[in-house]
């Protein structure tokens, strides 16, 4: 698929950053919380809410492929604009909720781009593990590894 390459090197940032949200108000408890999060996130990156976005990334975001906040900015960057619309079916996996103030949870995310490439779309499906940190009244993500589905997390 035409575009494939770049839709696999920004995708995945993307989309990790796409599942952040801030939680709002008061919540029955953290993993309704992280729930709401993740799923609010999608929400935001589907509608390219670049700011939205990076307000849930922790400064000291760090991952095992080098990324940190600000080059995952750059790629949402690149990529809401390359993008004409942007689409995620997603499933949480799993839930894990450490105190009330830190989680990880695992996601797996089908996603489709439309574009003004060759075909007009890309798609791809990965799954995500992500560490989240409580501070105050806000999650933010601290930390993420992903793969494309069926292949190791880095």
């Amino acid at each position: 698929i035409h575009g494939r390459g770049h839709l696999r090197s920004g995708l995945p940032a993307i989309t990790l950053v796409g599942l952040l949200t801030a939680c709002g108000g008061p919540s029955p408890g953290p993993e309704a919380e992280v729930r709401s999060w993740i799923e609010r996130g999608a929400a935001a990156a589907e509608a390219k809410e670049r700011d939205t976005l990076m307000d849930m990334i922790s400064p000291a975001y760090a991952d095992s492929r080098g990324y940190n906040r600000a080059r995952i900015g750059d790629t949402l960057r690149f990529y809401f604009l390359r993008m004409n619309a942007i689409e995620l079916i997603m499933s949480i996996d799993e839930i894990s909720v450490i105190g009330d103030s830190a989680a990880e949870a695992r996601v797996t995310v089908g996603m489709a781009g439309k574009h003004d490439g060759a075909l007009g779309f890309s798609a791809d499906a990965y799954q995500f593990a992500f560490e989240l940190e409580k501070g105050g009244s806000d999650w933010r993500l601290i930390s993420a590894r992903w793969g494309e589905l069926g292949k190791e997390l880095k």
